[in-house]
């Protein structure tokens, strides 16, 4: 189960009212590639994730620029 000092778990109940414990990892790795069907292949998520934040960058350096210019 891979418990070992440190480890972080999530802990679930389910319907019959038993308890489920299960380490971050694990849930992480059965959740890879649960969205890489929404892109097309020819579009990389994470390119269009780094434009995003640039973009919300710029605005908020526009938007916060007349309180940061000196006098």
């Amino acid at each position: 189960m891979g418990l070992k000092p440190g480890s972080r778990f999530a802990i679930d109940t389910e319907a019959d009212g038993t308890v489920r414990l299960r380490p971050y990892a694990a849930i992480a790795r059965a959740s890879m590639g649960i969205l890489a069907d929404i892109a097309p292949p020819d579009v990389s998520l994470v390119d269009e994730l780094i434009a995003e934040r640039r973009r919300e960058a710029k605005r908020e350096e526009e938007r916060f620029k007349p309180f940061t210019e000196s006098e």
